[in-house]
């Protein structure tokens, strides 16, 4: 009965901070599913939106969630822009071209935050993002619940919108068959990058979420994506239920890792998790 009162605490954080994991896989997922592409600066990207949460908010004095506002479109032009100018012209050649340019705009976009804001670790730090709730014996932060809760209305909006919108049965289409897609009048070219850029847009809302959870560095996207393809792998290339699964079971690998063998520890439980998935499923559980 001890036992399962300290493991209280641990199982709720996992299940709450799947959330976080989710919305940051789920841009990844969404361009991987459509374009085909895994998107190496992806991480990068949810970075920038942390930074940009923090310029709103230490410069503008404006909220970082009602940042979004204006980061939501914004981070879609940037995306929308990079996929139309530049991968769209590299997917003609070879999927290895995708791969290098997105490398390279991880690289400009590490050095950049450098420059502008140097190496120190930097945090979205508001009167919530410190607050902490009690349900009996369970304590969490209270920006882990706002984690998921923003992942679940997320998730449904994006469904809603791929299911019931003519742009969104277009990037359905295009993720199915692009020749077919193509013969039925579907510009494929457009579609992808609209889906680019909304998937840098969920970029933006993750690193906000990102930045009120934990502290973040110019070089902390790389491991957020590595976190995402974990995600992405375990719930099935392209699902949207099954990123949010997944980020959940990733979450609870993570802090019952670090609840029995030690916060060391609890990544290499993790990632031992995605690979006994990939031999038993390799295609993901929700595929």
């Amino acid at each position: 009965m001890s036992l399962l009162v300290d493991l209280a605490t641990p199982i709720a954080m996992g299940i709450l901070l799947g959330g976080l994991y989710s919305i940051i896989a789920l841009g990844l997922s969404l361009v991987f599913g459509v374009v085909k592409e895994i998107n190496i600066a992806h991480g990068d990207f949810v970075i920038l939106g942390s930074y940009f949460g923090y310029v709103a908010m230490t410069v503008i004095g404006i909220d970082p969630i009602l940042s979004l506002i204006i980061g939501i479109p914004l981070f879609f032009g940037i995306g929308f822009a990079i996929q139309k100018y530049l991968l769209n012209r590299a997917f003609r050649i070879s999927m290895d071209a995708t791969l290098i340019i997105a490398f390279g705009i991880s690289i400009i976009l590490q050095n950049t935050y450098q420059l502008v804001w140097t190496a120190l670790s930097r945090g979205l730090t508001t009167s919530y993002a410190l607050e902490s709730f009690s349900v009996g014996p369970i304590h969490v932060p209270l920006v882990y619940l706002l984690d998921l809760i923003v992942a679940i209305v997320v998730m449904f909006f994006l469904r809603e919108f791929l299911r019931r919108t003519y742009l969104g049965m277009a990037i359905r289409a295009a993720a199915q068959d692009w020749k077919a897609a193509q013969l039925m009048g579907i510009s494929t070219n457009r579609v992808y990058a609209v889906t680019f850029g909304i998937g840098t847009a969920l970029a933006a809302i993750a690193g906000v979420f990102l930045g009120l959870t934990f502290p973040f560095t110019p070089v902390s996207g790389m491991p957020f994506l590595i976190i995402a393809l974990g995600v992405v792998v375990l719930g099935g290339l392209g699902s949207i239920a099954g990123t949010l699964v997944a980020g959940m079971a990733f979450g609870l690998a993570q802090t019952l890792g670090g609840y029995f063998f030690g916060v060391t520890a609890q990544m290499l439980v993790a990632y031992m998790m995605v690979l006994v998935v990939l031999t038993v499923i390799p295609r993901g559980i929700f595929r």
